[in-house]
């Protein structure tokens, strides 16, 4: 049976919240996300070769000084151990590359890998990694359309899906969801109309727009953006 076949789909396991990471990497990715995922009461540990990042994060978040090139360092840190491991080594992809393949060896069952270009992230699919992010891509993308009107956060999921939050168009204000109609004018769909200092509420076709309340919409990327450059 070949590598590949061998290892578990991870798609056929459900893994919980309670399922402990392994982070391999301390740069500004790595750093982020296993600090997140401490805060959030995960069970995570962080791989990292750097002496000076090593003593940046002791007593921060839980971690280990060991090189995951290695695949000897792996087992004598127990990485077999993690249902869940991510690869936050971008800069070097020599390094990214072994350290993936090393986890693909072990028979990580899920896989998670920074890349800085298509061509690495080809590399990293190809060698076995379930998912590959580009966090400095996806970064600017977003930024990009925040920038370009008067949207406040920006979610695109996949095939054009995208969420956005933003503010009323003035054409919008003081009237319902209904009676705006932009569903059928727009191609968007209203989920939430959030008033300041209330919590999130549905949008139903009786919900009111005003000036200062934030919507929640979701749609075809075009249409979004198309909604968000009215006056």
């Amino acid at each position: 049976m070949d590598r590949k076949s061998a290892r578990q789909d991870p798609n056929e396991t459900d893994y919980g919240h309670d399922a402990s990471v392994l982070v391999i990497g301390l740069g500004r990715f790595g750093s982020s996300l296993a600090a997140t995922l401490d805060g959030l009461g995960r069970d995570v540990l962080a791989v990292e070769r750097d002496p000076e990042l090593i003593r940046a994060w002791t007593g921060r978040i839980p971690l280990v000084e060991a090189d995951a090139s290695n695949p000897d360092a792996l087992d004598q840190l127990g990485a077999r151990d993690f249902p869940i491991a991510v690869v936050g080594v971008g800069t070097s992809l020599e390094a990214s590359v072994l350290i993936t393949g090393n986890l693909v060896d072990i028979g990580t069952p899920l896989i998670w890998a920074k890349a800085i270009s298509a061509e690495h992230g080809r590399i990293l699919q190809r060698i076995g990694a379930h998912h590959v992010v580009y966090p400095e891509h996806d970064a600017g993308a977003r930024v990009a359309h925040l920038v370009s009107g008067r949207m406040l956060d920006f979610i695109e999921l996949e095939d054009g899906f995208t969420i956005v939050k933003m503010r009323p168009p003035k054409e919008t204000h003081g009237f319902t969801v209904g009676e705006a109609d932009i569903k059928r004018k727009y191609g968007v769909t209203v989920i939430g109309v959030k008033e300041p200092g209330q919590p999130f509420e549905y949008a139903t076709a009786e919900t009111r727009i005003d000036a200062g309340d934030t919507l929640i919409l979701s749609g075809d990327t075009v249409l979004l953006e198309k909604f968000a450059a009215r006056p």
